[in-house]
């Protein structure tokens, strides 16, 4: 297995894993994410990715949980994003679980074809990156969101909400591989 193939496949056990949770929680909860508009999930996206660095600072977590749920809730988060601005804010839960199991499915196979197009321009550098940095790199995607978001989506040059969350998504799961070691 060559070092690409070594992380499609990382990548897609942390998919996994990931997509699991995601599942037990809309058995759970259902869809409730429907009603989040844009700037509540960049708030929650952003609450996510300040705890991790709050921990990998303080090196203590007084709630017992670590590092490793709050990047796989950056995943799920990022790809409820994407949903998001794929369909739109609801007033309700207008999403049947299948659905959007089959919403996140193509999304986090948009977000491995990504990531294996700039892994292969990058050449694994994400391997030799520290994670606070994949974090410092998070925060600073979703400042951008929150921009992009204040100027009503009128960018000049920037990519848009979209490429910021597929790179949150990509720098999340990259952090999940580096704390497997």
């Amino acid at each position: 297995m060559n070092k690409f193939e070594k992380t499609n496949a990382q990548f897609e056990a942390a998919i996994a894993e990931c997509r699991d949770i995601f599942s037990k929680k809309l058995h759970d909860y259902g869809a409730s994410w429907r009603i989040l508009r844009p700037s509540s999930l960049t708030d929650q996206l952003f609450i996510k990715a300040k705890r991790i660095r709050s921990l990998e600072i303080k090196q203590e977590s007084l709630v017992g949980e670590g590092i490793r749920p709050e990047f796989m809730a950056l995943i799920n988060y990022g790809i409820v994003g994407l949903i998001q601005l794929e369909k739109g804010f609801a007033d309700c839960v207008d999403m049947n679980n299948d659905k959007a199991m089959t919403l996140y499915d193509h999304y986090t196979k948009e977000a491995l074809e990504l990531m294996k197009r700039k892994n292969h321009d990058y050449d694994e550098a994400w391997r030799d990156m520290r994670v606070s940095s994949y974090t410092d790199l998070i925060l600073t995607k979703i400042e951008r969101i929150k921009e992009i978001e204040d100027l009503g989506g009128a960018t000049l040059v920037s990519e848009g909400i979209d490429a910021n969350y597929m790179d949150i998504i990509n720098y999340a799961v990259f952090g999940l591989i580096k704390l497997e070691k």
